[in-house]
């Protein structure tokens, strides 16, 4: 009996231990204070060590909540993770921040890093050094960043970002728009007319002083006129000659070409028929007289007949 009571001390005993065996190397962070944690985080961002700086950031929002440094923190943090290429955790951290205080001072600093960071999404490296057309790409991210940087201008039109914030809202426009044109295009090619014609009246609409305009009614004239609605194409066209005077279409091209000759890039598909190349009639000469292994080897083997011609 006092055998098994010995032995049932012993178990209890090694299991307890064990507990601490496998879970002691997970020692609490000792407690750092605010100033001194904040002023880290800062010397990590200013050493572009971004990665520790999220984690030092992230741990003086967990600590303290509600102190002295926690909304200036959770701005900070927003550039940390757009710098340390995070983008979803930016702007969730951005969407709350704004939430949580509509009359911020920094409130459009918020802003401006939520539509930065949305305008640098889908900016991989190649992107920025190879000639890639971001136009035929998914415009959700540049719609996002379009909304930022308008909501920053609108309310907050004196704000040191709201320059940059408009450059880039005009780049965004356009690329927006011009999007619309290749959606457009599409729809052209598939004889999708009624969609097509929504497309460019969109863009017309929403997209004005861009350089898709005039593509845009081109494509409204075509759609028009091949629906019937000749009143439409007649009004669509009369805006294109005034406002764009002398614009050469090429939509037509885009309606006639079709898809496996967009697969393969014209290579193949393709209704026109291929002109054939006029042929220079010239003299022969004694250059052209000559077979390729006689220019190969330089005459060396040239038949004394042949050479005297």
């Amino acid at each position: 009996m006092r055998l098994a009571k010995l032995l049932a001390i012993v178990s209890i005993t090694l299991i307890a231990s064990g507990c601490s065996w496998f879970g002691g190397d997970d020692k609490e962070a000792p407690d750092v204070p605010e100033q001194q944690l904040y002023q880290e985080a800062l010397d990590m961002l200013e050493s572009e060590n971004y990665v520790a700086a999220v984690e030092k950031l992230q741990l003086l929002e967990a600590r303290y909540p509600f102190g002295r440094f926690s909304d200036q923190a959770q701005l900070e943090l927003i550039y940390a993770y757009h710098k340390n290429y995070e983008p979803e955790a930016a702007r969730a951290t951005a969407d709350r921040f704004i939430r949580l205080n509509p009359n911020h001072e920094n409130l459009d600093y918020a802003l401006y890093l939520k539509g930065l960071t949305a305008f640098e999404k889908d900016r991989s490296f190649f992107e920025k050094y190879l000639p890639i057309d971001e136009t035929q790409r998914d415009p959700g991210s540049a719609l996002d960043s379009f909304q930022s940087f308008q909501q920053l201008v609108s309310r907050f039109p004196n704000s040191q970002y709201a320059p940059d914030a408009q450059k880039r809202m005009t780049y965004l426009k356009n690329r927006l728009a011009t999007h619309e044109v290749h959606v457009a295009r599409y729809y052209v090619k598939r004889e999708a007319w009624v969609a097509a014609a929504n497309r460019g009246r969109y863009v017309v609409e929403n997209y004005q002083q861009t350089p898709a305009v005039p593509d845009a009614l081109s494509v409204m004239v075509l759609a028009y006129n091949e629906l019937g609605m000749t009143d439409l194409a007649a009004d669509s066209q009369a805006v294109l000659d005034t406002n764009f005077p002398g614009y050469q279409s090429n939509i037509q091209l885009a309606k006639k070409e079709s898809l496996l000759s967009t697969a393969t890039f014209g290579l193949l598909g393709s209704d026109e028929t291929a002109r054939p190349v006029p042929q220079r009639q010239s003299k022969p000469t004694e250059q052209q007289e000559r077979s390729w292994f006689s220019r190969l080897t330089f005459g060396a083997f040239d038949d004394d007949d042949e050479a005297d011609k």
